[in-house]
């Protein structure tokens, strides 16, 4: 059945995600998926206990729209303990349907028409069509190969008058880099005495690796008041088809956010934020990073014999792979054929760019149980 009518698209260039393409093909060809970035291991049970026994205590009807305040407040427990920041959790916090959600009402609160909004590449793929659905225009930042670093002085060129936001991905999905304190240096110098906003999309701030420390737009006062920082609970705590997360903003920005917010959701799911506030009452659970990175490592080891050169990665739970030492295919061919022939998914990085560009590497997602990170080094081994 199709619309008799003329139907003008508002993103004509959008078709479907990658991450759809590429699970959808490892499911018909019964690939190991290290493609989509999801853990295949479920959450600690006393989470799921909490949530169980929120549900059996009658937390079944709507939220409040700026989300569950006990919630709210070990959130602004750890931001402080971690950031150094304090952040009210009545006007300050709100709990949102995943992070993806708060990226699109944060963009929709503050982007107009004209707008231009800077992005990072290779930049996760809903970031551009946001800022084009309400009326922005992408500017990019080619981050630079091979440890995707941040050119300053390029970003500084490409600001204008027109420039509205800043888009900073930390830790960094495709590509598993971090900031650096130097890095908070300049983007603190560049935006000082402007308008410019900061969209933070820090959801993989709790897995970071190798001693590093981690970078947030939050732990610096000239930032955090231009910043609103998107987080995700189905990423720290490996649920991610709960889509829980929330948004941190200073109470101005955040007055904003919650006038789109209690339009587009109002609010999200209650017994989910009620068991994750009782789950959380042990700080503790909120460190991760330890046994994110034993399974980076674990992948990092299994694969260590074959053709593939992994790239650093320092955060997230991605890992690039070199395989230009097995064939010079463009990386969309050779990540479908590799699902196809060999059975093993990743996503090729190339279309995380505005411009074609192929450096010959692979994203594969480690947070998956032993048993499938074998199966999939076993594949990359005989390659």
């Amino acid at each position: 059945m199709q619309y008799p009518g003329h139907l003008s698209s508002k993103l004509p260039r959008v078709g479907t995600t990658i991450f759809t393409e590429m699970s959808a093909l490892a499911q018909q060809h019964n690939a190991v998926n290290l493609s989509q970035g999801f853990p295949d291991f479920d959450p600690h049970p006393k989470l799921i206990e909490a949530v169980s026994n929120a549900m059996k205590s009658g937390h079944n009807q709507y939220a409040p729209m700026g989300g569950w305040l006990p919630l709210r407040e070990r959130i602004a427990e750890q931001i402080e303990q971690r950031y150094g920041t304090a952040f009210n959790p009545e006007d300050e916090i709100t709990i949102t349907a995943g992070a993806t959600q708060a990226l699109c009402t944060a963009m929709a609160a503050t982007i107009t028409e004209g707008d231009e909004v800077i992005l990072f590449t290779p930049a996760y793929d809903a970031y551009a069509p946001l800022v084009e659905l309400f009326g922005g225009t992408p500017v990019y930042v080619k981050l630079q190969f091979p440890d995707y670093h941040i050119d300053w002085d390029q970003l500084q060129h490409m600001i204008s008058h027109k420039t509205k936001m800043i888009v900073i991905n930390n830790p960094h999905n495709p590509t598993g880099a971090v900031l650096k304190e130097e890095d908070l240096d300049r983007l603190e110098r560049i935006v000082k005495n402007s308008n410019i906003l900061l969209l933070a999309d820090e959801v993989y701030e709790h897995i970071i690796f190798d001693g590093l420390k981690h970078q947030s737009l939050l732990s610096r006062s000239a930032l955090a008041e231009r910043t609103i920082a998107v987080y995700s609970f189905g990423k720290t705590f490996h649920m991610t088809g709960w889509k829980l997360g929330y948004a941190v903003a200073p109470q101005n920005l955040m007055k904003e956010f919650r006038k789109v917010h209690q339009f587009n959701v109002f609010s999200v799911n209650r017994p989910a934020q009620v068991g994750l506030a009782e789950f959380l009452t042990d700080g503790s659970q909120w460190e991760v990073g330890q046994m994110y990175a034993q399974k980076r490592d674990e992948f990092l080891k299994l694969v260590s014999s074959s053709r593939f050169k992994a790239l650093a990665s320092h955060g997230s739970y991605f890992v690039l792979m070199d395989y230009s030492a097995v064939t010079d295919e463009p990386d969309m061919e050779y990540a479908k054929r590799l699902t196809i022939e060999k059975g093993l998914a990743s996503i090729p990085v190339s279309v995380f760019y505005n411009v074609p560009t192929d450096h010959k590497v692979l994203r594969f997602c480690f947070a998956k149980n032993s048993e499938t990170l074998e199966r999939g080094a076993e594949i990359l081994n005989t390659l």
